[in-house]
């Protein structure tokens, strides 16, 4: 137990594990006022739930076709393993995941590492840009979590990684590799797709477009390929980053673009973003236009993206 002297806590929204968990699952995350403010905050849970009841039979129906659950926490526990291992001759190192939203949660996973006498714990985020709603949220969810039960822990925060160099020659791998399979001579615009915020996340300061941009001038260093950025995922009455993944496609194929090659920019795990909107929905839609979309892969496990987030680790704790 005690050569286990840090604790690296990979943080991600999780997802349900089967469609009895959509609901639940959505729940969580309406309740989360980071992400969105249900009126007053005495309104916030009733109106989570109710959000949730409406939302759940739609959710559930595209859960159903990525195979019934989200695989967002396979992944994720399967990242864990994968940086435990790769930091094993680096020193005493003990990765865990936790998810905002659904088990295992920050309250548990700090409860485990304490359990087995860490000394430290660093909170990594797997969002590569750092919002309010997404890595913002999970650290302070981490940071409340070790406040009620460990508060003397050391604990170290790794917000955001646009353009950490092992995650970026991943993803110009990635673009080489997918443009060589799908197209090889043929002519592609490559598109990048990112998670979608509401514009006023933005205007009040979160970074997120900002690191999103220098993200892609890394890449594009690297790969020498131009691509245009869009947004998908976006849901409630609110202005969105703008343009929108779908109306990027209708653009594209009113130009004259005949092949497209996604890049899911801000997404390190594959679930329901890239394996449907991206995989199906959005395949569907350029095919209709008589355009071919092709995805690069997720980054999942890849051993160089594993290696960059090895390097973050030892970054903040050699």
């Amino acid at each position: 137990m005690e050569k286990h002297t840090t604790g690296i806590l990979l943080l991600n929204m999780g997802g349900p594990d089967c469609l009895d968990d959509v609901a639940p699952f959505l729940y969580n995350l309406f309740s989360d006022r980071e992400i969105i403010r249900l009126g007053p905050s005495f309104l916030q849970k009733p109106l989570a739930w109710w959000i949730a009841r409406k939302r759940a039979p739609k959710s559930r129906e595209i859960y159903s076709k990525i195979g019934g659950s989200s695989p967002l926490k396979r992944i994720s526990q399967a990242q864990a393993a994968a940086l435990e291992e790769a930091l094993a001759t680096d020193g005493d190192y003990l990765v865990r995941v936790a998810m905002r939203y659904w088990p295992p949660s920050a309250d548990e996973a700090v409860a485990e590492l304490v359990g087995l006498g860490v000394k430290k714990i660093v909170g990594l985020p797997l969002y590569p840009h750092y919002s309010r709603a997404t890595s913002g949220s999970s650290l302070s969810d981490l940071r409340r979590a070790l406040q009620q039960t460990s508060p003397q822990l050391p604990f170290i925060e790794i917000p955001s990684w646009p353009d950490q160099r092992h995650y970026i020659t991943a993803l110009a791998e990635k673009i080489r590799k997918g443009a060589e399979e799908h197209f090889s001579n043929e002519p592609f615009q490559l598109v990048y797709s990112a998670h979608s915020l509401p514009v006023s996340f933005i205007e009040g300061g979160d970074p997120y477009v900002e690191e999103i941009g220098h993200t892609i001038s890394a890449l594009e260093q690297q790969t020498g390929i131009t691509g245009k950025l869009c947004y998908q995922s976006r849901s409630g009455p609110v202005e969105w980053l703008s343009p929108a993944t779908s109306e990027m496609i209708v653009t594209l194929a009113e130009e004259g673009c005949r092949n497209i090659l996604m890049v899911p920019i801000s997404f390190v795990s594959d679930h329901v973003e890239t394996l449907y909107e991206i995989g199906m929905l959005f395949r569907e839609q350029a095919e209709s236009l008589g355009v071919r979309l092709e995805s690069t892969t997720s980054l999942n496990t890849e051993p160089v993206f594993i290696n960059g987030l090895r390097e973050l680790v030892l970054g903040t704790t050699s």
